[in-house]
């Protein structure tokens, strides 16, 4: 679907026009007042995302004509607008919309409900062959009909393509998407500008990355670590900010196996790595003025012959012992072996995680937020702010000491996994364990969040891209010179 902008209406077979919330008044068609009684009648009064269907001639021509609440028209508004309008007409045998807005709306505003229409209308098709009749996409035009959106549209066109690319990521099945091709499907980003390095099995050895190699040894597919680096400063930014994402790229669990019903899920068990990606991309693609690292530690979780099983001690890059008492407990063990890589690498003053990490997240908030938890609270005010920005909502969860001595072992330096209780916070204090001191760190339990059963304001079923928006909205607040 293609988003285009206008100074006057195009010839198009469906028009658009946004009302604000209130009653509906007189509209720019002849059948004005046709369509105002029947909106009334529908009870339609512009609330954000509700929209109103009819039909009307219009130059001798009969055209759809949708009105679609932006409500105050504030950001949020604005691009749950823009999804609704999406999810309306994308198979609904509309091809061209083009969308009119009310007096004084800016072109700032009007691409915000293109941004929130663009979002909504991805989609994968990639492996259909056949479908339904009226179940195909028709809708290939949306024109903004509005002042210029210039530099914004540019912006936000940037982090849209950086959501579809995670969503991508996140879709691929795992016989498609492994730890190489997560790679070669990365390459891409060295045309924006991204510097792409890749460390192979042979050189995480090297480096004693023991732990993430420990999750990987169960596996024909050899693990990787992708660093995505960005740097739109010229090189005045020393240190940047890393984003460290949990790559898992199918999850068995391992010896611990899961279940059969639903593990077909553990394809977005890299859903944590797919938002770095995605978010680095999205970077790139508006030159943000900043220096920032995507870190994706790179495995898949097999059980065959040579994987490792509970019981195991392994050493981590950063020296560490520890004791594998549960091999599905495997993202951490990720993770801490790329932290450790990214922090001797780099040498942030900021490093944030993502991670579909724990059952126990999806049970404490469901999908509706993802779970934060660090150890600097400016750090984590700046992360909730942007996530409450966008729509990707953060919840922070504690972490002391109490909760630290859970995962103490009685044979190594730590065990992987704590009691049956408090799961997702024992997950951050193991981690924690491998932050530098000085560091300021927030690791993101994205485990609900990256995949939806149902539709959002944004997004359909399937992958959400969540983390990417989040990510944008962060280093645009607080790390853009």
């Amino acid at each position: 679907m293609d988003i285009a902008f206008s100074s006057s209406r195009p010839d198009a077979d469906t028009l658009v026009l946004a009302v604000s919330k209130g009653p509906v008044e007189a509209l720019p068609l002849a059948a004005s007042s046709t369509l105002t009684a029947g909106a009334a009648a529908a009870r339609f009064t512009g609330e954000a995302g509700t929209s109103f269907e009819s039909f009307a001639e219009e130059g001798g021509k009969v055209l759809r004509v949708v009105l679609l609440g932006i409500g105050a028209g504030g950001e949020a508004d604005l691009e749950r607008a823009g999804g609704a309008l999406t999810a309306k007409l994308a198979t609904s045998g509309a091809v061209h919309a083009a969308v009119e807005f009310p007096a004084g709306v800016s072109g700032k505003d009007a691409a915000r409900l293109a941004y929130g229409a663009l979002l909504r209308g991805w989609r994968i098709d990639t492996y259909r062959t056949r479908q339904p009749e009226k179940a195909k996409p028709t809708l290939q035009t949306i024109t903004v009909v509005a002042a210029d959106a210039g530099a914004e549209w540019e912006r936000l066109s940037a982090v849209a393509a950086g959501v579809a690319f995670t969503r991508e990521l996140v879709s691929e099945p795992a016989n498609i998407l492994y730890p190489e091709s997560f790679v070669e499907r990365c390459r891409h980003l060295e045309e924006l500008g991204v510097k792409v390095t890749v460390l192979d099995k042979a050189a995480m050895t090297e480096l004693g990355m023991g732990a993430l190699l420990g999750v990987a040894q169960g596996s024909m597919r050899e693990p990787r670590l992708l660093a995505l680096e960005w740097d739109g400063t010229g090189g005045a930014q020393k240190k940047p900010v890393v984003f460290v994402g949990k790559g898992v790229t199918f999850d068995t669990g391992g010896i611990s196996i899961k279940p059969a019903a639903g593990m077909e899920d553990m394809k977005w068990d890299m859903g944590g790595a797919g938002a770095v990606a995605g978010a680095i991309k999205a970077l790139a693609g508006r030159k943000a003025k900043a220096r920032v690292v995507g870190i994706c530690g790179l495995v898949e979780n097999m059980p065959d012959g040579a994987a490792q099983r509970p019981g195991d001690i392994v050493t981590s890059m950063s020296g560490q012992t520890i004791e594998v008492l549960n091999t599905d407990a495997e993202g951490r063990l990720v993770l801490c072996d790329a932290v450790t890589w990214a922090q001797k690498t780099y040498d942030p003053e900021v490093l944030v995680d993502l991670a579909t990490l724990t059952g126990a997240m999806i049970v404490s908030l469901g999908s509706e937020y993802a779970g934060i938890f660090s150890n600097d609270d400016g750090l984590a005010d700046d992360l909730v702010a942007a996530g409450k920005a966008v729509g990707d909502p953060l919840w922070r969860f504690p972490l002391s000491d109490a909760y630290n001595k859970l995962i103490d072992s009685p044979i190594a330096d730590m065990k992987n996994i704590g009691p049956r209780f408090a799961g997702s916070i024992t997950a951050a204090q193991f981690i924690k364990r491998f932050v530098d001191d000085g560091v300021k760190w927030a690791h993101l339990d994205i485990a609900g969040m990256v995949w939806a059963d149902k539709p959002g304001p944004v997004w359909d079923k399937g992958a959400t891209g969540y983390g990417v928006r989040l990510i944008d909205r962060l280093v645009a607040d607080k790390f853009e010179g």
